[in-house]
C-alpha cells in the first residue's frame, strides 16, 4: 500500500515538474513567437522558390527568425528570451521560429550551418543573421538597430 501511494506521488511530482518546465518558456501564458513550417515560410517571409536568386521580403513588419533544433542547448536557453523580446516588441515585429529538423529545405535555402542561427529582417534591405547564443541585450540593440532604426541615446 506504501508503495502504491509513493509511486502515486511520484508520477504526480514529475508530471507537475515536467509542466512547469514546460510553461516556463512562455510566461505562463500563450506564445508570441511563431512557428513556421515551409508553406507558412513561403508565404510570409520569403518565397525563395519563386525568387531564388533575389531576396524580397514579404511581411509587413520587420522580424527575427530563430533558426533552431530541440536537441540544441543554446537553442533551449534563447527560446524563453526570444518569448521575452516577441512580449516586448509585439506589434512592431514578428519573432518567428523554424525547427532546422523539420524543415530542411528552408534552413537548408538559407544555408543555415550552426544553430542557434537568428536572422534579423528589416522591411527594406537585405537580412543580417548572428549564431550562436545571443544575450537578450544583444537581441535587442539588433533589433533596434538593425530593424527599427532606434537612435542611441546621447548621440
Amino acid at each position: 500500500m506504501k508503495r502504491t501511494y509513493l509511486l502515486i506521488i511520484l508520477v504526480l511530482t514529475l508530471f507537475v515538474a515536467n509542466n512547469a518546465v514546460a510553461q516556463r518558456g512562455r510566461g505562463m501564458g500563450e506564445s508570441k513567437t511563431i512557428k513556421l513550417d515551409k508553406k507558412a515560410f513561403l508565404e510570409r517571409v520569403a518565397n525563395y522558390e519563386t525568387n531564388p536568386t533575389v531576396w524580397k521580403y514579404l511581411g509587413d513588419k520587420p522580424a527575427v527568425i530563430d533558426f533552431y533544433a530541440d536537441w540544441c542547448g543554446p537553442c533551449r536557453r534563447l527560446a524563453p528570451l526570444l518569448e521575452e523580446i516577441a512580449a516586448e516588441y509585439d506589434g512592431k515585429i514578428y519573432v518567428y521560429k523554424v525547427n532546422v529538423d523539420d524543415e530542411k529545405e528552408v534552413a537548408a535555402a538559407f544555408g543555415i550551418a550552426s544553430l542557434p542561427t537568428i536572422v534579423f529582417v528589416p522591411m527594406k534591405g537585405n537580412p543580417s543573421a548572428g549564431t550562436g547564443f545571443l544575450p537578450k541585450e544583444t537581441l535587442k540593440s539588433a533589433i533596434n538597430d538593425l530593424l527599427l532604426k532606434k537612435e542611441k541615446a546621447g548621440k
